[in-house]
């Protein structure tokens, strides 16, 4: 019998910044318990990577190079109501089982969760 090897993909957690300061501090803590109880249910069923929240967007720099010249920018790149808070890479048979475990992340409920495949590279 063949033994599926699972894919990796990655839950980008989308949530809007503004609406997440205005919480009362207790509903955050109960947010942030619930995303490391449901780190720790993926860890059990060994679908768990890593995860990890982001500072806020204010914060981000963003880089190009043109032409061999670098620039940054402060801040995110463009500006939407939703920006990236955080990740969790996961492992799961195929994209369906991806989306049932993106759905379960609690940030899902008031912003967005982008799942994509993890690309895997290799050398020429």
């Amino acid at each position: 019998m063949m033994q599926h090897i699972p894919m990796q993909y990655l839950c980008l957690i989308y949530v809007d910044e503004q609406l997440e300061r205005a919480l009362p501090h207790q509903e955050l803590d109960e947010i942030v318990a619930e995303h490391l109880a449901h780190d720790e249910e993926l860890r059990a069923k060994g679908q768990y990577v890593t995860s990890a929240a982001l500072e806020s967007a204010s914060t981000a720099t963003t880089v190009r190079v043109r032409r061999g010249r670098i620039s940054t920018t402060d801040g995110p790149f463009a500006e939407t109501k939703e920006q990236l808070g955080g990740f969790v890479l996961i492992e799961a048979r195929d994209l369906n089982e991806a989306i049932q475990i993106a759905a379960r992340i609690p940030s899902a409920r008031n912003g967005a969760v982008e799942v994509r495949p993890v690309r895997q590279l290799s050398k020429g």
